[in-house]
């Protein structure tokens, strides 16, 4: 994975810009890749941020847990805007698009089935936002290549716009669990000390 990209500022309009430079340039281009650290940096300004980030760190802890470390996520949603001037509210949550590969040992569909299953309290999407503040949705890469692009363009053509259509960036983190990680927790939990 290429090192992390520097956050591009809001722009004008709140948001994340869908390109920095030329869009002809793929190094140019959303989902930025960052780090975690550069995320908590950027956008956990507010109580309610960290809040929202931490749900997101322990989420991943969580994926992690039950194998999920082979891949990347997207993150986009209020939590990447100016929402508090854009609609005078914070945000709610964070999405999160998680590509991975399959574990090993979980790599037949029966199988699958049933590892999915064991864990519903991380893939259903209302359950996550309720425990992480995550509003959690996956593409699995051991797929055949029509679904998983398919499925890449539909995340990405939604939470690449607002619905008020304005276009706006994405960032995109290493799925595995690394030091990145272990930093961002320790600037959360700095900030939450008096």
């Amino acid at each position: 994975m290429p090192p992390p990209f520097d956050i591009p500022p809001l722009t004008q309009s709140g948001v994340l810009p869908p390109w920095v430079g030329t869009p002809c340039h793929a190094a140019g281009m959303s989902p930025y890749q960052t780090s975690l650290v550069k995320v908590a940096n950027a956008f956990c300004l507010t109580p309610d941020r960290k809040a929202i980030f931490s749900g997101l760190l322990r989420y991943r802890q969580e994926l992690a847990a039950i194998g999920l470390t082979d891949g990347f996520q997207w993150l986009s949603g209020s939590f990447l805007e100016d929402i508090e001037a854009l609609e005078s509210r914070p945000p709610r949550d964070i999405d999160v698009v998680t590509f991975f590969q399959r574990p090993a040992q979980h790599s037949t569909d029966v199988l699958w089935q049933a590892f999915v299953a064991a864990n519903r309290n991380l893939w259903v999407p209302i359950q996550t936002k309720a425990t992480f503040r995550c509003d959690s949705h996956f593409v699995d890469l051991s797929f055949h290549a029509p679904y998983i692009v398919d499925n890449t363009r539909f995340w990405f053509g939604l939470f690449s716009h607002r619905r008020d259509g304005l276009w706006k960036g994405l960032l995109q983190v290493p799925l595995s669990i690394s030091q990145d990680d272990a930093d961002a927790f320790q600037l959360m939990n700095a900030a939450a000390q008096p």
